[in-house]
């Protein structure tokens, strides 16, 4: 009985220590963006390199860790937005101004986990560290996958599209991400219009066949 309790309270400790060293990641990626280093990470931690490692394995590890605690953040208040006591369209909306609200509270946090650090992705420099070197494209691909899958599952739930109903939603919910992720990367970059204007015109653009579906019988809550 000791025994199980005391490795609870090392997995409950271990827990903690990863949940502060992500935290310490997120103030590093917050001041530095695409930029930030696991030195930088390590420093603002209080603790070696080495132990950073021993937590995350790599960068790579760490970014899996920190794209996980955003993303599931993102999920929930993109549910929060579809769940919302409305009508269809203005949930369309709330659901697209939330995405694009996230990305516009935190651009070092969405650039970190999009973009390269300038220039690494672009050098042939065999001599720089994996680090340096580090491939956000790489690991970005299977969280934009996530969102879709996740949206895509909504879709099923919510929706109504007749034959093929299954297969329809996947494709519509990876469509979906993949417009605001494209949209949205053009718009944080140039800034050519307002985040409602850009809003009330993707809505636009999905409206057609999603305003004409029935919404399923959603126990407790809206459709879609």
């Amino acid at each position: 009985m000791e025994t199980a309790r005391s490795s609870e309270r090392q997995r409950t400790a271990a827990e903690r220590r990863r949940r502060e060293l992500l935290e310490a990641a997120d103030r590093v990626v917050l001041r530095d963006g695409p930029q930030a280093s696991m030195n930088a990470i390590a420093a603002e931690a209080g603790i070696t390199k080495p132990i950073l490692y021993r937590h995350f394995g790599d960068k790579g590890g760490l970014y899996r860790a920190l794209a996980k605690r955003h993303t599931d953040a993102l999920l929930s208040a993109l549910r929060a937005a579809l769940d919302a006591p409305a009508e269809r369209r203005a949930r369309v909306e709330a659901t697209l101004d939330t995405y694009l609200a996230a990305i516009e509270a935190r651009p070092q946090v969405y650039r970190f986990l999009m973009h390269p650090a300038d220039g690494a992705a672009d050098t042939a420099d065999a001599s720089l560290s994996p680090e340096q070197g580090f491939d956000v494209g790489r690991h970005s691909a299977p969280l934009l996958r996530r969102l879709g899958e996740e949206l895509g599952q909504v879709i099923v739930e919510r929706v109504d599209l007749g034959a093929d109903s299954e297969q329809m939603a996947r494709i519509w919910g990876h469509g979906i991400v993949g417009m605001m992720h494209a949209a949205g990367d053009w718009w944080l970059a140039d800034r050519p219009c307002s985040r409602e204007r850009l809003v009330s015109s993707l809505a636009d653009l999905l409206w057609g066949r999603l305003a004409e579906a029935g919404d399923r019988d959603v126990k407790g809550g809206p459709g879609f």
